[in-house]
């Protein structure tokens, strides 16, 4: 299975966890690296991904996030494959979706990726034949339908 996260999902359990749902989100995506450390799963990763990553202004989030992303990615989308990222994010935004969102859906579409997994409610709203978009709670509920 593999699977793209966007930056608010690497983030989610930096975030306050005063409430329930970003609690069960930030598990959800600790539980979701937990897999792509044992390599039950393949984590995909991009150019995109890496500088929106490195303009985290804290330090401790920055460093950790990019760690964790150079030792546990099975792929990476490069920098080379601009052009045919650009058309496919152009499509993607002609629906409504922001740029830098839509470079990142089109990275995860680039990879082959089944699950692009986001915390980005408006993001969820997109609907695509060639990726499934899931928050990380619904991710971890499909993931363990198929697998326990």
């Amino acid at each position: 299975m593999r699977i793209y996260l966007d930056n608010c999902c690497y983030n989610r359990p930096y975030d306050g966890q005063e409430q329930v749902a970003i609690q069960a989100e930030a598990n959800a995506k600790l539980f979701i690296q937990s897999l792509a450390k044992r390599g039950i799963i393949k984590l995909f990763s991009s150019f995109v991904l890496v500088e929106e990553v490195r303009a985290t202004p804290s330090d401790v989030r920055r460093n950790n996030i990019m760690a964790f992303i150079n030792a546990n990615s099975s792929g990476y989308v490069a920098a080379d494959k601009l052009d045919i990222l650009k058309a496919t994010a152009g499509v993607i935004m002609k629906t409504g979706v922001k740029p830098k969102d839509a470079a990142h859906v089109a990275c995860a579409i680039l990879a082959q990726c089944e699950y692009f997994i986001t915390t980005d409610k408006r993001l969820l709203r997109y609907k695509s034949d060639k990726i499934t978009l899931v928050n990380p709670i619904d991710f971890v509920k499909i993931w363990r339908e198929n697998n326990v």
